[in-house]
């Protein structure tokens, strides 16, 4: 008879499962609340404190942690001095671990759960047995997820065992699983001891679940996936958000994520369109419709195949002025009746209703890293969150900026911060004109602006996320009309390019702040 050991927290299809081995001739020990959910189904079960002579102890922490356990799990069949420990110490092999975890993610998302009671919340039987197991896959077959138990029950009833693939799979999705809830735990923990010196520890771990595979990646011959933290983020779950449309790729969830992250840098309601992972037309208004049309009339040849984001409901007039404009996908935190029947006309366009979940009330805090893959290794850094109003600003020009020129320049530099370095956005009236970007060199930025800006440039202002190496990119701006100007400042040519603008009689702030994005 061959033995499976079960502790589970998730009892979903076990009882069907079990029974499926007991009729296969296995033997079945489990733990209490296991146990009894099998006794109370009609499986025959035996209990782990039958088979190791030693009761549960510490309130039920201490269950599988024996060497009538482990000693059964770990031996290797090929190795006779493993079999004739097993022997001398009357120790029965065991076949098959079927464990998953207690529930500590969702223990953690609770609003009421205390400290304690979420460090009881953490598991340790169970990764014991699970990585055990998994060590040892080629003589035991190791099971974490439930949806795995028809494919395992009916390799067993068709040829007696699973197969070495197999095993070695379920191995890997055991390590993947406890290295997750490890990371889950870490991180939580880290978030909520403050103090403590987790700022860019010298081990950094990442729990992160797979939501859904994506068509291909940025071209058709990559694979892709999309996954999210365990633990959440600031950015609600993607799963089953989206009320249309044809799936989401790789690159749409790019576009997407600037698109999100630029509109809620604004008061409502405010619009971003992004194309290719940058804003090309970002504006606010009385009404979601007005907000768009100003965020259209920015660059209407770029938003065509785009994604827009609003941070305000999307009614029927929002709608109606979308409805002749070809997109990829639209976010808003929700849509009126009136505007998804609208939008149910353009049965392609991805809609998906999302707003921030914020601190506070149990939802998880702003995400606290940005991680990018590089040199075989990963960039960690901490999340660009500063807006303008947090910046202390200096004027250093002989005309100070008027006062709607300064909130045109706040609103020009919080886009700029979403726009690929040298990133360069010309603004007025709480619009974009026009934006450059993603040039090696900062006059070219400028000059791509003022092109796509045209006449609309005069009156306008103008926000550099870096410094002006020289005054060139200044001269550009001030001779198509640009009324003021804000940089972070730093050259050892500010001078010059202050020079150029009290010559124009145009007005220059200093941030202090830098905002590249590569």
């Amino acid at each position: 008879m061959r033995r499976a050991i079960m502790s589970v927290a998730d009892k979903t299809g076990l009882v069907d499962f079990a029974a499926q081995l007991v009729e296969m001739d296995w033997e079945i020990v489990s733990t209490g609340g296991t146990a009894r959910s099998l006794k109370d189904g009609g499986v025959p079960v035996r209990e782990v404190q039958d088979l190791t002579g030693f009761p549960e102890i510490l309130g039920g922490r201490v269950k599988t942690l024996h060497p009538k356990i482990h000693g059964g799990i770990l031996a290797r069949r090929d190795k006779s001095s493993d079999m004739a420990e097993l022997t001398s110490h009357h120790i029965t092999p065991v076949d098959m671990v079927v464990c998953n975890l207690y529930p500590f993610v969702e223990a953690a998302r609770r609003p009421s759960a205390t400290l304690q009671e979420i460090i009881e919340e953490i598991d340790i039987g169970g990764p014991t047995l699970l990585r055990a197991s998994a060590k040892n896959w080629n003589w035991v077959i190791t099971v974490c997820n439930p949806s795995r138990y028809n494919e395992i029950a009916r390799q067993v009833r068709l040829t007696g065992d699973v197969d070495k693939l197999t095993r070695r799979q379920l191995a890997v999705e055991v390590f993947n699983h406890t290295a997750m809830y490890d990371a889950a735990i870490a991180s939580h923990l880290g978030s909520l001891w403050k103090g403590w010196p987790l700022d860019f520890p010298e081990e950094l771990a990442f729990g992160y679940k797979k939501v859904f595979a994506l068509r291909y990646g940025e071209n058709p011959h990559q694979k892709a996936a999309f996954y999210e933290p365990v633990m959440g983020s600031d950015v609600p779950s993607l799963a089953g958000r989206q009320i249309q449309g044809k799936e989401l790729s790789y690159n749409n969830i790019h576009d997407a994520d600037n698109a999100w992250r630029t509109v809620w840098d604004f008061p409502s309601p405010a619009c971003v369109a992004v194309k290719h992972a940058t804003p090309c037309g970002v504006a606010m208004g009385a009404t979601a419709a007005e907000a768009f049309q100003r965020a259209f009339d920015a660059d209407p040849v770029s938003i065509f195949g785009g994604v827009v984001a609003f941070n305000c409901p999307v009614d029927r007039e929002a709608a109606e002025a979308m409805k002749k404009v070809f997109l990829e996908i639209l976010m808003a935190p929700e849509f009126t009746e009136e505007a998804l029947d609208i939008l149910r006309g353009k049965k392609d366009l991805r809609v998906i209703p999302i707003a921030p979940l914020r601190p506070g009330g149990g939802n998880p805090a702003p995400a606290r890293y940005s991680v990018r893959s590089a040199m075989g290794g990963l960039l960690v850094q901490e999340q660009d969150t500063l807006l303008p109003s947090e910046e202390e600003w200096q004027v250093v020009s002989k005309r100070s900026p008027t006062d709607q020129e300064i909130r045109d320049l706040r609103f020009a530099m919080t886009v700029c911060k979403h726009v690929k370095s040298n990133a360069i956005v010309l603004a007025k009236d709480g619009a974009t004109v026009a934006i450059g970007g993603g040039q090696p060199n900062r006059v070219d930025c400028v000059r791509i602006a003022v092109e796509r800006g045209r006449e609309k440039v005069r009156g306008s202002v103008m926000a550099s996320d870096a410094f002006f190496p020289f005054p060139d990119s200044v001269t550009e701006a001030v001779k198509a009309g640009v009324s003021a100007i804000v940089h972070p400042g730093g050259s050892i040519r500010d001078a010059e390019s202050l020079a150029v603008a009290d010559a124009h009689n145009v007005a220059m702030v200093v941030s202090g702040k830098r905002h590249f994005l590569h």
